[in-house]
């Protein structure tokens, strides 16, 4: 069981709120890890935006870098 659980949309408020309207307008969902750290509202601003800059630029395509995000979270025995 994990020490932190994962919030919902319905548990958070203000700019955690928005993040996570964008990401379920987006995708359809709200990826874990960005559920965790809404504990935090500071950070998962920063992080998402790093998440989006990491994601949205440069010259690897967008899918194989998802690709690459789930094959290691499953070498590493993570839930994805």
């Amino acid at each position: 069981m994990p020490r932190l659980p994962n919030l919902n949309p319905e548990q958070v408020d203000g700019e955690a709120r928005e993040i996570f309207e964008r990401f379920l307008q987006e995708r359809g969902n709200v990826p874990n890890m960005f559920r965790t750290v809404a504990h935090r509202p500071d950070i998962l601003k920063t992080m998402t935006a790093h998440f989006r800059a990491v994601m949205n630029t440069g010259t690897v395509d967008k899918k194989l870098k998802e690709l690459v995000a789930v094959r290691v979270s499953h070498l590493n025995g993570c839930e994805y």
